[in-house]
């Protein structure tokens, strides 16, 4: 995670003479000197005031508020913007992870009932902030007009704001449809069949959020949902209506539904990371990550499956995708093993990579268990508790 920072460039609008100490300039010199200093001063903004806070009838769009997502452990290159400037995930020692601060910009619009919420949402534009004041908004809650990444759509509010999705038997809480570039921070999210749902969904942010009481998996990346980040959110009793789709955080699609999902072809949910989330209480893999998606990170999660049910939901994490990176984590209590690959379709379940992670399994498997060919389990990762050993494969130093 520690590697050299860049130089700092000074602020924009700085204006520095070159040379160190004050010299006396003369002439021409200082005619020069002052024109620079004035252009200087104009290319700062200077004569634009701050932001301007405006009202729930306010529609325009205002300047993001978002900076880049650091370089991840090992110099692994970001996977978009991120909503808050301090992105370190657990020291992956054990314990909830700590939530990174969630920055929002100022509220455009501000909500305070499900009708409100809806009629924003409808009408959002890019730049907007969203705020959502406490209380519950009770109803199944969809996003489809996309930022950029340059102004991304901010739907903001603290842990008393409560989007109820009425019932675990059916729908989604929340739903990011086509909706780019969004950041999703802060709330709750529960009571519904599924939590927070993205499809066909680029750069977007989850950060923050708890979600809680759901009848399947809390969140779902799927429908070619690439270059996302789902961090520090707190996500616990998922499975009520059935088990066995119970999972925390789910990337992409089982090859059963690429037909319904992806045009009958891999469903290429690809580069996503999973950073910093506190996952418990989940009846499958706290994350599953499936067939098709490549060139994702899993990094400083904790796990807790002491909720594990079936013969399937066996791990914390279970990886059937390719080159993904599953370093820094941190779990505890399994009815199997800690850490899956598996091998759904020939050429996938491969050239994925286990470091630096702590697995007490107190179960009857392996802290990993990787039945398919071409993974990587680094001899860094500590193992406890688990009746089959470290691994079923040799580690690598």
């Amino acid at each position: 995670m520690s590697h050299t920072p860049p130089p700092q460039s000074p602020p924009p609008g700085t204006f520095r003479l070159p040379g160190g100490p004050a010299v006396w300039l003369g002439g021409a010199a200082l005619l020069v000197a002052l024109v620079a200093l004035i252009v200087a001063v104009a290319g700062s903004g200077g004569g634009s005031g701050p932001g301007e806070t405006v009202g729930a009838t306010s529609s325009g769009p205002r300047p993001s508020a978002s900076s880049e997502l650091p370089s991840l452990p090992d110099e692994t290159p970001s996977a978009g913007p991120i909503v808050t400037d301090d992105p370190t995930p657990s020291s992956g020692t054990g314990g909830p992870t700590p939530s990174a601060p969630v920055d929002c910009p100022t509220a455009s619009v501000t909500v305070n009932d499900a009708r409100s919420l809806k009629a924003a949402l409808a009408m959002a534009q890019p730049g907007q902030s969203i705020r959502m004041a406490d209380g519950t908004y009770t109803g199944r809650f969809t996003a489809t007009t996309p930022g950029t990444a340059d102004q991304p759509i901010f739907l903001c509010g603290g842990a008393g704001a409560v989007i109820d999705g009425g019932g675990i038997k059916g729908g989604y809480a929340f739903h990011l449809d086509g909706a780019s570039y969004w950041r999703l921070a802060g709330f709750t999210v529960r009571n519904g069949q599924k939590g927070v749902v993205a499809d066909q969904v680029q750069g977007a942010v989850i950060q923050g959020l708890t979600v809680t009481q759901i009848g399947d998996e809390a969140i779902h990346l799927r429908k070619f949902s690439s270059d996302n980040v789902v961090r520090d959110n707190t996500i616990s009793t998922t499975g009520l209506r059935r088990d066995k789709f119970g999972e925390g955080v789910y990337i992409g699609s089982a090859k059963s539904n690429w037909c319904t999902n992806s045009d009958c072809k891999p469903d290429a949910s690809n580069n996503n990371v999973v950073i910093g989330n506190h996952i418990s209480a989940t009846t499958a893999e706290s994350i599953d990550i499936k067939e098709g998606t490549t060139g994702g990170k899993v990094i400083g999660n904790t796990f807790d499956g002491s909720k594990l049910s079936g013969s399937s939901n066996d791990s914390w994490v279970d990886v059937k995708g390719n080159g993904w990176l599953v370093q820094g984590n941190t779990g505890r209590h399994s009815n199997g093993d800690g850490f899956q690959t598996h091998q759904i379709l020939d050429g996938w379940g491969t050239g994925n990579i286990f470091k630096g992670n702590t697995a007490q399994v107190d179960g009857p498997g392996w802290g990993f268990h990787l039945t398919s060919d071409g993974n990587t389990v680094a001899c860094d990762n500590k193992v406890t508790g688990a009746a089959q050993g470290q691994a079923n494969i040799n580690c690598t130093r």
